[in-house]
């Protein structure tokens, strides 16, 4: 299941990638259009579907790919350079795809194969789920919900009223909620992260999960995807996405220098030694980034259910390194542009504003860097003080 650099996860990734081409001139093409209306055309989740990238990280045995996480991490990046927007819903619907190995089968099965609308919502807990006969009357508001005006089913982060409080995750039916229209971003504009709110619904407690449980890989079955925990996959799906954003500024860049000369200036940016040290710099950053990520990668695969926290450690700090590389790296090529940068349909200033709205999520932010600190010193590895 996970790459171990064998011929065919090569294959595998080759192929995956042959689906991101086909579709990209669909995704250019609407491009402009999903940042000014603030959410992706459906023309463009419509190729998404029929290519099965939605369903790319869920099991075979409920209709998804199955795919590797590198390979699933290289299809991100792809889309990312096209459209960091459709590569950040993607991320977000592939990770919340990993708790159909937690769900019942069946009910996995209802969400995951029976309907090809995204799965998505909210994972921070701010919903009220009180027990009750057979289930949970719910209610809350959740805001983030990337790509959730596209989603057939939304999961609701909810805290039960107990006294030590307990997370759970359900999943409720789109018609359910009530969408607000309050995303209106610097970046990420086309991922319509809109906030949806949920007034007394009863859901059954089979389409429930216990949050604690995500924190282990899930139960052993044969319709099991991966045997990698919820929360070590997360990581992933946002590095991958910034990662693609900074691919994607440095191939912009040499189009915005060659032969650009400044304002009152005689030579060109690409002749400016400054320049050329300036994108060395930001490539190399790049590429370490890239080089951290695959490792992660690699031994999600080779650790299996095994994980644990050094596995988590180890795939927080690759996320957070990514974060801190991508934005110093764009950040440079921004600066070095300078007016340039605006140019050529903003093309590196897309990249500016939507890699910072990117490393803003919790699994990029700085903060993971001391959380792994403090369990590589011998205390205990946790999400955040």
């Amino acid at each position: 299941m996970f790459w171990s650099g064998s011929a065919h996860s090569h294959e595998e990734t080759t192929e995956w990638l042959s689906r991101v081409e086909k579709i990209t001139p669909v995704l250019t093409r609407h491009r402009e259009e999903a940042e000014q209306e603030r959410r992706t055309p459906d023309a463009v989740i419509e190729a998404l579907r029929e290519q099965n990238i939605h369903r790319m990280w869920v099991s075979p045995s409920f209709g998804g790919g199955g795919v590797s996480v590198r390979t699933g991490s290289a299809v991100l990046q792809a889309l990312a350079r096209t459209d960091a927007s459709v590569a950040w819903q993607m991320g977000v619907q592939g990770v919340i795809s990993r708790m159909s190995d937690y769900l019942p089968e069946q009910v996995a099965g209802q969400v995951f194969a029976d309907c090809d609308g995204l799965v998505v919502g909210g994972i921070n807990p701010t919903g009220q789920a009180e027990p009750v006969p057979g289930g949970y009357r719910l209610r809350g508001r959740w805001s983030y919900a990337s790509g959730c005006t596209h989603a057939d089913w939304l999961v609701c982060a909810s805290v039960l009223p107990q006294p030590d409080p307990v997370t759970r995750m359900l999943f409720v039916p789109a018609e359910a909620v009530r969408f607000d229209d309050d995303w209106d971003p610097l970046g990420l504009r086309g991922t319509g992260s809109v906030s949806f709110t949920v007034e007394d619904v009863f859901v059954p407690a089979e389409f429930t999960v216990e949050g604690a449980l995500l924190r282990r890989p899930p139960a052993a079955r044969a319709s099991r995807g991966y045997p990698i925990a919820y929360y070590d996959f997360g990581p992933f799906t946002t590095a991958s996405t910034a990662l693609g954003i900074a691919q994607d500024a440095l191939s912009a860049f040499p189009g915005i220098a060659v032969g650009a000369v400044p304002a009152r200036g005689s030579e060109a940016l690409n002749t400016s030694h400054t320049v050329q040290a300036g994108l060395a710099r930001a490539t190399a950053l790049v590429r370490s980034a890239e080089l951290m990520l695959s490792d992660a990668a690699n031994h999600a695969g080779l650790r299996r259910a095994i994980g644990g926290e050094e596995l988590s450690a180890l795939i927080r700090l690759a996320a957070a390194t990514v974060g801190e590389n991508t934005v110093r790296a764009v950040d440079s090529l921004h600066s070095l542009a300078g007016t340039r940068s605006l140019a050529g349909g903003g093309r590196l200033d897309r990249c500016f504003r939507d890699v910072h709205s990117a490393v803003a999520h919790i699994t990029l932010a700085p903060t993971n860097f001391e959380m792994v600190g403090a369990y590589l010193l011998g205390g205990s590895l946790l999400m955040r003080r």
